[in-house]
């Protein structure tokens, strides 16, 4: 059989249904639960996976004691299954939506500390502009926003690349800074000191993203450099908000970016420490797929970015590089 006869062949096997098992096998690592995910029973479900796996003529898992462990060839295949499945459900809304008289989605993935001002500032001219146009906003850490991006469920993001590989897949339009202060609860004791040192804070609980993300990096160099140990206390959290509330209710330290806790500071209910971090932060700014044409409402949202960019650079607001 031919190159192109193969090709063929496979695309004519394989079903949304059959991605839509692999997915499941993949969250479950188990025949039983992915049946159950996708609703079939499990003797149609491991008769699926035969077919797939006799389809493309390699073994997708090892089914040792442990459970199921993917292939090399396999964990290729499970990161397609998933990302044109992840396709098909957003054209589907999307198509739902316009049925319904709407005008459409876009799905944003972005960091947070990119949605108090940029990302706030877009939105709502957008959807000024287009009310029934129907907007999904995503992740809060780059490293998550890359992924969401990887796995086409979202347009577009806004973020950083956590890999010096991403440039390969992703291209990146630098948009602004994301100025970084360390916070503590109004009450804090902290709050009573004219100074303090880095040094003297590693004493203290800690709230803190995953090491994956870039801020956390950047934490991790600044205690490197300044020749201190990752605190001994230390609890990590890849959501902001509830980064927010740990803090507001007890004696914790965090990094944050200062567009996140301005209302907060503000409101007297957190307090920045004199302490400068984080300058050597690289800026956040739009990640799209390389080599692929952006939808219409999603070009007009990367319009407005641009605009309001320029804009809050102009005012002082975010400092664009």
């Amino acid at each position: 059989m031919s190159q192109n006869a193969a090709t063929v062949a496979l695309v004519n096997r394989l079903k949304f249904k059959h991605l839509a098992l692999l997915v499941a096998l993949d969250n479950a690592r188990n025949v039983h639960q992915a049946a159950d995910a996708i609703n079939v029973a499990q003797p149609s479900a491991s008769r699926m996976l035969g077919d797939i796996e006799q389809a493309l003529g390699f073994l997708l898992f090892e089914r040792n004691a442990r459970g199921m462990q993917p292939t090399p060839l396999g964990v290729v295949t499970l990161a397609y299954a998933r990302r044109a499945l992840a396709e098909l459900m957003r054209f589907a809304e999307d198509l739902d939506v316009k049925r319904k008289g709407g005008h459409g989605q876009l799905t944003v993935g972005a960091i947070m500390g990119a949605a108090p001002d940029l990302l706030a500032m877009a939105v709502a001219e957008l959807k000024t502009e287009r009310p029934l146009l129907h907007v999904c906003i995503l992740g809060e850490t780059s490293d998550q926003v890359v992924q969401l991006l990887h796995r086409r469920e979202v347009d577009l993001a806004l973020g950083r690349l956590t890999d010096p590989l991403q440039h390969n897949d992703f291209s990146f339009e630098p948009l602004a800074r994301e100025t970084l202060v360390l916070v503590v609860r109004a009450v804090h004791p902290l709050t009573k000191r004219k100074s303090v040192t880095l040094a003297e804070l590693m004493d203290w609980p800690w709230v803190a993203q995953p090491i994956t993300s870039p801020a956390r990096v950047l934490f991790e160099e600044e205690l490197a450099r300044a020749g201190l140990g990752t605190p001994a206390n230390l609890t990590e959290c890849a959501s902001i908000f509830a980064t927010l509330q740990l803090l507001e209710n007890y004696d914790a330290v965090a990094m944050l970016p200062e567009s996140v806790v301005r209302d907060h500071v503000r409101g007297k209910l957190l307090v920045g420490l004199p302490v400068e971090i984080g300058k050597s932060l690289a800026g956040f700014g739009l990640l799209t797929r390389k080599d692929e044409a952006l939808a219409e409402p999603a070009q007009r949202f990367v319009e407005l970015l641009r605009v309001h960019s320029h804009r809050l650079s102009n005012d002082g607001g975010l400092v664009v590089h």
